[in-house]
């Protein structure tokens, strides 16, 4: 049931959706529907589900052509910024006083220095920290890092010698350093509060049409409602031939054919359009990109070889013509040793902040119920290696496994369908014990696994450590999974955990092992205490 503000909302889309001045988008004058296509696009509006118009009826007091997320997180994200460095600077004055042999005062530098904020803003700009919010629905705080770590150092820098060359305050490292340290902390903490904040507007969602209702199309949109902290409101779908929606997507509704796209935007405040493999022919449907683009709409499309496609792909041209480049699966004598270093030091560190945890976990599981404290289990690592993985025991002693080999081998394909809950996770309720249940919502179940990863079986970021009979469903490209180490973390835990069925995870597992980077890893485990708390949330 919607409310009377939904009601009021669907009234007014009528009154322009049958009365639309295509001159004048957006206005109310209402006369009768001069063609079939306004007629299609008002019975489209008619099936809109209840979430679609609520979210609609919350934006439609703020939305203009321009009030978009982008613009709403831009300027949210250039006061955190400016905040962040206006109080590291105020601090570092405060705790670092000037010397005798300055020539100008705090009071002047500081105008010197809220002079220069501008120049901040516009590197941070360069850099792109303002409009990444906009484009990629998953984007973080963690995605700033880099950029953030970048501008503020160069920009410390060239703060401090032009001081310097103007003489106008003497050399002071530490006062430089402790400003430098300190605007990173802060800006990266206001910018995580600032699209809190953000989050909470009706602003902040994104009306989302995906074009191509086949496979593809439902595919991306059962992962796009399985991630609700993308805040992306998914309207419907627009294709003219549309095979037979899954069960739980039936909700969304056909909107109509790509020709009734553009109305479709102006009246529902579309901001992103995903185009997923439509069976229209080539010309129009870059004929409607480039209509869309004109339109101020982020548009996504979704490459033909997606499968073969990374976060790591590199982008080229050819006289204007655009590749995609990916590169060799490979990772170098270097970069293995940096890998190695970083699970070395991490697990290290883990295993001592975590050892009265052990103790406790220990503990409880004794007492619990009878069998062992760590469940050992044959997997394979890198090159198929096998190894024992260590994990603390959540099920009673001598559980069989044959119904979750079968659960394997039903949940291979994408097109497998969810359990009741929404996820794909075995249930094993009947083997589990009470403090196993605690043990798997918070993943704690997991920490021996610091053991093998200090014993070189396993790596902090990889793919999921494999059980040797699961491979028997393996397609020719999964084995590239085994070209890294089997890892406590990786793309699939972080980005999907149990909304993914056995095969997408294989994908991502994939994924990782074609694309790995250091950088990929340090984003992996900064995320992951994240997805741990989500997946607590939710469970």
């Amino acid at each position: 049931m919607t409310d009377v503000r939904g009601e009021a909302f669907l009234k007014t889309v009528r009154d322009n959706a049958y009365g639309r001045d295509h001159a004048l988008p957006r206005d109310p004058a209402a006369i009768a529907p001069d063609s079939a296509d306004d007629e299609q696009v008002g019975l489209a509006i008619e099936t809109l589900d209840t979430h679609t118009i609520e979210v609609l009826s919350r934006q439609r007091p703020w939305r203009s052509n321009t009030k978009t997320r982008g613009w709403l997180l831009r300027r949210g994200l250039m006061t955190a910024d400016i905040a962040g460095l206006a109080l590291a600077f105020s601090l570092a004055q405060h705790f670092f006083s000037t010397t005798a042999n300055d020539r100008v005062g705090p009071g002047f530098e500081s105008i010197i220095f809220a002079c220069s904020l501008p120049v901040w803003v516009i590197a941070a700009h360069l850099t792109h920290l303002y409009d990444r919010d906009g484009e990629r629905a998953g984007h973080t705080t963690v995605d700033d890092l880099v950029g953030v770590f970048t501008v503020v150092t160069v920009g410390s820098f060239l703060f401090t010698t032009f001081a310097e060359l103007t003489g106008a305050v003497e050399p002071n490292p530490p006062r430089t350093t402790f400003f430098w340290g300190l605007s990173v902390i802060l800006i990266v903490a206001f910018r995580s509060l600032a699209r809190t904040l953000c989050k909470r507007t009706p602003l902040f969602w994104q009306n989302t049409i995906i074009v191509g209702a086949g496979e593809i199309g439902q595919l991306l949109a059962r992962k796009i409602t399985n991630h609700p902290e993308y805040q992306l409101n998914l309207v419907g779908f627009i294709d003219p031939k549309p095979r037979a929606r899954r069960s739980d997507l039936e909700h969304l509704t056909i909107l109509g054919t790509p020709e009734n796209l553009p109305d479709l935007v102006e009246l529902l405040d579309v901001e992103r359009v995903i185009v997923a493999f439509s069976n229209e022919p080539h010309d129009e449907m870059l004929a409607l990109v480039r209509t869309l683009r004109a339109l101020n709409v982020q548009v996504d499309l979704v490459p033909r070889l997606f499968e073969s496609v990374g976060p790591n792909v590199r982008l080229h041209t050819v006289e204007g013509l655009p590749l995609i480049g990916l590169p060799p699966v490979r990772i170098s004598p270097l970069s293995q040793h940096l890998k190695r270093g970083v699970d070395i030091v991490c697990a290290s560190i883990g295993l001592i902040v975590t050892a009265p945890l052990f103790a406790y976990i220990a503990f409880r599981i004794k007492r619990d119920s009878p069998g062992p404290v760590f469940f050992r289990q044959q997997r394979l690592g890198r090159h198929m290696e096998v190894f024992t993985a260590l994990k603390f025991r959540s099920m009673r002693v001598d559980t069989d496994e044959t119904e979750h080999r079968k659960y394997v081998q039903s949940t291979m394909s994408f097109r497998s369908a969810a359990g009741t809950n929404g996820l794909y996770k075995l249930d094993r309720s009947d083997a589990i014990t009470p403090v196993g249940a605690w043990l798997r919502k918070t993943s704690f179940d997991e920490l021996p696994q610091l053991i093998n990863v200090l014993r070189g079986d396993m790596s902090i970021v990889g793919p999921r450590p494999c059980i040797p009979y699961e491979t028997e469903g393996f397609l020719p490209h999964h084995f590239e999974r085994f070209l890294v180490p089997a890892g406590l973390t990786g793309l699939w835990q972080v980005t999907a955990r149990a909304h993914a069925s056995y095969g997408e995870a294989l994908d991502m597992d994939v994924a990782y092992a074609r694309n790995w980077s250091l950088g990929l890893d340090l984003r992996l485990i900064l995320l992951t205490p994240l997805a741990v708390l989500r997946q607590g949330v939710t469970a």
